[in-house]
């Protein structure tokens, strides 16, 4: 902006000195004009005076280098010229200035002279006599003023041209310092032109308007920002050149980088081919979805192209963590096998027994005992069919268990005088060790974990042996413990007794009447009651499940 002024105020400058440099020749030529016709006047009065005293004769002593001087009579011819043989020249009576001369006395004229070939101004004055006494000088053009004057016009100019110089700079730093120094932040504070004064205000009236403008979008920026990254979704945004515009932190954990970085590749968060795949197909306007296998799991990949004007312009990228639904899902379809065999196998014994009474192959005497084998059967898809529905109501949470203030001594003796029936048959002693202790839970999923417990420790113990349920609470945790003196499990099994149908010698469950859902059911409930389970077991020696709370 300060160029732009310096230029202008330099500009007029110059064209102010140029014109007055030509009003003042304009002057000049003017003043010289004048000057020239009264010397020429005056010079033809003295002139006038001596020839009237002393004839032609006194203008012989007149200079060749001088004003030209002409006498002519009265009919037009010349009588004597300084400069030209009067012989040789035409008849003056048509001349301008002498016809003004012999009707007024003197008169004026500027010419080209033909015999000199100059611009001449003439002064005639008419003589006593009749006769006409003419002066005349070649008049200075303005190029030959300047030509004497080329000199100091020059210095003049060039001293102009550095005050203009000068001015200018000066001027235009003036002009633009409050310019400079306008505080944009607060235009109303400003104390500068009253020109700028409505700019100012526009300018007031516009920044208040981007304030709030950048208020609601830094506010909006925030809420998208909150709602994304507590998303338990992963969402990318990117680019068509797969620069990553927008990712949460869902997006950066599901995809098992270390973290993301605007302006990067998104490749760069995860090098498998599926998910370079869907990232090339969706740059192409497709829509894509597949799954991404990682070590800790499984991820959902659902990604669609953002369009502008029928262009791809980006895609948005959604991850969802799906290793639980396809655990699940792996797990349904393994119960459901579990499940169709597990009723396979006593129905067949079922209708095996049944058909061969039927078709009369059984003796009197062995009636009764067929018979109860049907029933041990019936009685063992009784409780099969008991605990799958269990394990379903558990899964689905069909139920509502209302909480309550549970002794958990009570329920432990409950559970103990319903197995004692089933203790004695085996000679098993149950102890109960611990004190009362009531708190708040479902009683109900309480007693089907206690009980279960309590009826595994039995069932899979020695004869003659022993179960103990401890009940303790220390150092801010409490909870039960049931030990038996069993034929333990294997440290290889361990981590697999809560699958469900699983079991370490399945030859030995089906003697007892085992289903392989005890445990499944026991780690539901543990986990509906908000408490942790544990296992210690010795091949041989026994086992102990632990249930804590805190």
């Amino acid at each position: 902006m300060t160029k732009r002024i310096f230029r202008s105020i330099f500009s007029v400058s110059a064209v102010i000195l140029v014109i007055s440099i030509g009003l003042i020749m304009g002057l000049l030529y003017g003043h010289f004009g004048d000057q020239l016709e009264k010397e020429l006047k005056q010079e033809a009065v003295y002139l006038a005076i001596a020839v009237e005293n002393d004839g032609v004769e006194s203008l012989n002593r007149l200079s060749k280098t001088g004003e030209r001087v002409t006498l002519i009579d009265e009919d037009g011819t010349v009588l004597y010229d300084n400069k030209a043989d009067a012989g040789t020249m035409e008849n003056h009576q048509d001349r301008e200035e002498v016809q003004a001369a012999q009707k007024s006395g003197e008169g004026y004229a500027s010419r080209t002279s033909a015999t000199l070939g100059e611009k001449t101004v003439y002064y005639a004055l008419r003589l006593e006599n009749g006769q006409i006494l003419r002066v005349s000088s070649t008049q200075y053009t303005i190029v030959r003023i300047l030509g004497g004057l080329i000199q100091p016009i020059l210095l003049m100019i060039f001293l102009m041209l550095i005050l203009s110089l000068a001015a200018a700079f000066h001027s235009s730093r003036k002009i633009v310092e409050p310019l400079n120094k306008l505080n944009l932040d607060d235009p109303k504070m400003n104390d500068t032109y009253d020109e700028i004064t409505p700019l100012l205000t526009r300018i007031n009236k516009q920044q208040k308007t981007i304030r709030e403008q950048l208020s609601e979008a830094k506010r909006q920026q925030e809420e998208f920002a909150i709602i994304t990254n507590n998303m338990s979704e992963g969402l990318l945004v990117i680019d068509k050149q797969t620069e990553i515009l927008s990712c949460n932190t869902s997006a950066v954990k599901l995809l098992g980088a270390k973290k993301a970085v605007t302006d990067q590749s998104v490749l760069t968060m995860n090098r498998s081919e599926p998910f370079r795949k869907a990232v090339e197909g969706v740059l192409k306007g497709k829509h894509m979805a597949d799954f991404i296998e990682l070590e800790d799991g499984v991820r959902q990949l659902i990604a669609n192209p953002v369009l502008e004007d029928g262009k791809v312009t980006g895609a948005v990228l959604l991850l969802v963590d799906v290793t639980e639904k396809m655990q699940r899902e792996s797990l349904r379809r393994e119960f459901t096998a579990n499940v169709s065999h597990e009723l396979r196998t006593p129905l067949t014994s079922i209708s095996g027994f049944a058909e061969i009474m039927q078709d009369g192959y059984v003796k009197p005497e062995d009636v009764k005992r067929v018979a109860g084998k049907i029933y041990d059967e019936a009685q063992r898809l009784i409780t099969l069919v008991g605990d799958v529905m269990e394990i379903a109501r558990l899964d689905e949470g069909i139920t509502e268990y209302k909480k309550e203030r549970v002794d958990l001594l009570d329920v432990v003796e409950d559970c103990k005088e319903r197995l004692q029936e089933a203790a004695d048959r085996k000679e098993i002693q149950v102890e109960v060790i611990g004190q009362s202790f009531v708190f708040e839970t479902t009683k109900t999923i309480l007693e089907e974990v206690v009980y279960n417990l309590m009826d595994n420790a039995i069932k899979y113990n020695k004869e003659q042996g022993k179960v103990t349920v401890r009940i303790f609470q220390k150092d801010g945790e409490f909870g039960f413990s049931v030990k038996d003196t069993g034929i333990g499990i294997p440290l290889i099994h361990q981590d697999r007794i809560f699958e469900r149908f699983y079991r370490v010698d399945k030859s030995r469950s089906k003697e007892i009447g085992g289903t392989g859902l005890g445990l499944s059911i026991v780690k539901h409930g543990v986990s509906c009651l908000g408490a942790k389970i544990s296992v210690d077991s010795i091949q041989d020696e026994g086992s102990t499940f632990t249930v804590t709370w805190g």
